[in-house]
């Protein structure tokens, strides 16, 4: 039985999972494929992840190829409750609704892993991490996993590297057309939509400080620019920093850009990377958001503390006023491209859930064989991606030769 806010908003859910499923061509070809071949039959799939259309939609697919299939939110304030409605109706179960508590979150989490699965999808860590710390009795049962973000990923090798981590995970965030895509054009785009819907201003002639310039912080740090920002990078990694100033950003500490910034947007996956010194240091009118993972990287606790008053000005959009001086938090920290707009793009995330879908069904064909530990996707698999979504599109490419493979290969220059 499914545990969600309101059946009777599911026929608005099944219009936005229609709408993203007309949109999604790689996802499409997989669930005609799986309607015939029923590669997951009889096997038990939970998934962790931010449950809105595309998610949705992911989870169908898995479900119409044979799978029980069993889902919770990654995110308290990312789940869409009318798409959580339609997908319990079509009899996927549902343990997720917007807004839940830590105590509700983690409720959820928990009828979600006891579900028994084979296979899991996760997003951040967190189902992995409960069955290995509460639920280690069912782990004899997984055939193994894939991780959706460098968050999850992070915390993944630190289990291995601690010998803690007792079943295979794919590593879906370090497939090309993972991080490439997703990371970099999907957050790119998804954060200002966020950004743009939650305050409803100009981003032209603002000065905007993107912390961390992983592919995610490219992503973002590129779209400022073309909407007419000003844009100062602040990183811990030299390699990156040199990278930032040849794309053309102002690179400087944090707390030298506080002084100058309009809109912060952190993309560490670090905790507390914004904290007291930085409120201090920031001009009135300054716009905090995340898109991390996890709401740690805006110190939250410490704005706070600081704060005279804290009031809704707007949905999404909390002032803290520090004296005379108003400093407002977006979405309450939390992922700003979910929490306050729809998340990615369909036509990308049709490549990371291409992905996802995939990586079950090479977990599943190659089980037993797979050592636990974090394992990175067959290059031909995302080949096989690829190629798939150039096809969509209606591109062509050119092919190696015999010849020049055969070049490639030699180390003889003939």
């Amino acid at each position: 039985m499914s545990t969600i806010r309101d059946g009777s908003l599911a026929p608005g859910g099944k219009q936005k999972i229609d709408w993203v499923r007309e949109h999604m061509p790689v996802l499409n070809e997989l669930a005609r494929e799986f309607r015939e071949t029923k590669p997951f039959s009889g096997l038990r799939v939970a998934i962790c992840l931010h449950l809105e259309a595309k998610t949705a939609y992911m989870a169908k697919v898995i479900s119409e190829s044979g799978a029980d299939v069993t889902i919770t939110g990654s995110n308290p304030l990312s789940t869409q409750d009318d798409v959580a409605a339609s997908l319990a109706a079509d009899g996927v179960t549902v343990h997720s609704w917007y807004g839940a508590s830590d105590d509700e979150y983690r409720e959820h989490l928990r009828l979600t892993i006891e579900s028994r699965p084979h296979l899991i999808i996760d997003d951040g860590g967190d189902l992995v991490a409960l069955l290995h710390s509460s639920y280690t009795h069912l782990i004899k049962d997984v055939i193994g996993g894939a991780e959706e973000t460098t968050t999850g990923l992070i915390r993944l090798r630190a289990m291995a590297a601690a010998g803690e981590l007792k079943i295979p995970m794919i590593a879906v965030n370090d497939a090309y057309c993972k991080f490439l895509f997703d990371n970099r054009y999907g957050t790119g785009q998804s954060v200002w939509d966020g950004i743009m819907r939650a305050t409803n201003l100009v981003i032209a002639g603002k000065t905007v400080v993107v912390v961390g310039y992983g592919w995610c912080g490219k992503g973002v740090a590129l779209r400022a620019k073309g909407l007419g920002a000003r844009v100062i990078v602040c990183e811990v990694d030299p390699v990156r920093a040199v990278e930032a100033v040849m794309d053309g950003n102002s690179v400087m500490p944090l707390l030298q850009a506080a002084a100058s910034g309009d809109i912060f947007i952190t993309v560490s996956g670090c905790n507390s990377v914004i904290g007291r010194e930085h409120f201090l240091n920031m001009k009135d009118g300054a716009i905090l958001c995340n898109a991390g993972h996890f709401d740690i990287e805006i110190n939250k606790k410490e704005l706070a503390q600081m704060a005279g008053e804290i009031r809704t000005v707007r949905r999404n959009v909390e002032a803290y006023i520090i004296e005379e001086k108003r400093i407002y938090l977006l979405a309450e920290g939390r992922l700003v491209n979910l929490a306050a707009a729809d998340g990615h793009p369909a036509e990308i995330m049709d490549l990371s859930f291409a992905l996802q879908v995939e990586s079950l069904r090479y977990l599943n064909d190659n089980y037993g064989k797979l050592q636990s530990d974090v394992l990175s996707l067959p290059a031909a698999v995302d080949e096989r991606v690829a190629r798939r979504k150039l096809f969509a599109m209606g591109i062509a490419i050119d092919s190696l030769s015999s010849a020049q493979q055969c070049y490639l290969s030699s180390w003889k220059q003939e």
